[in-house]
């Protein structure tokens, strides 16, 4: 078996060490010597995509925030699912993720970044939903290991009543909320519904078809108008 060659390293906001690694074709990236995402599996972020903008690619020209830029195969869905006309902002918390997308990880997605309706924002997805009121259709976060399993613990603010909150503001009437989780959460879903969303749950596999580990993705949805 081929060995795992390191292609570059760097620190979370928490201090723990990051890396990318690649053996053969399969790239890794570790957080504090766990597993955080592979390029062998990516089948639910693009189901991400899929549920979560249902209704924006029907439109004109919605706008979309992928929150987490990974590997870039959830940026690369939506680009591939929303219309010519659709912006696409997408938040990464780490220099490195971007410089590792725009280096060797670039080819595993197509290049997402370099598409025209991308505007990427370095930085704190959080502070970009809270600087962002009613400016999306729908929102789709691949944040950590999802609401509650977290390789930074500063991620746990994203999903709890301050974080709902948020991103409720952040969307347009009919907006939607879509999250990727490695695992189900009620509690999460319970939360959802107390800040006004209709809750509704999907199990997806991680390779879609050819199968893998069982996701989750929650997705939050919004009244198209008052009182609908």
């Amino acid at each position: 078996m081929l060995p795992w060659e390191l292609l570059g390293e760097a620190r979370t906001p928490d201090g723990a060490p990051m890396a990318l690694t690649r053996r053969g074709n399969e790239y890794m990236i570790l957080v504090d010597g766990k597993d955080l995402m592979s390029s062998r599996m990516f089948g639910s972020e693009e189901a991400l995509v899929t549920i979560g903008c249902e209704r924006a690619r029907t439109m004109a020209a919605p706008t979309v925030l992928v929150g987490g830029l990974g590997m870039g195969f959830t940026l690369r869905a939506a680009l591939r699912t929303l219309p010519a006309e659709a912006r696409i902002v997408c938040a990464e918390l780490m220099p490195a993720v971007v410089e590792w997308n725009h280096g060797p990880l670039g080819p595993l997605a197509g290049h997402p970044l370099r598409d025209p309706r991308v505007e990427l924002a370095v930085g704190d997805v959080g502070a970009l939903l809270r600087a962002s009121p009613g400016r999306f259709d729908a929102i789709l976060l691949d944040v950590d290991n999802g609401p509650s399993a977290f390789t930074l613990q500063s991620n746990a603010g994203l999903y709890g009543n301050a974080g709902l909150e948020m991103s409720r503001a952040a969307l347009r009437p009919g907006g939607v909320y879509a999250v990727w989780s490695a695992s189900d959460d009620r509690k999460f879903e319970h939360r959802l519904r107390h800040h006004g969303f209709r809750a509704v749950t999907h199990h997806v596999r991680a390779r879609l078809s050819k199968g893998g580990p069982r996701h989750t993705i929650f997705t939050g949805l919004l009244p198209v108008a008052h009182g609908d």
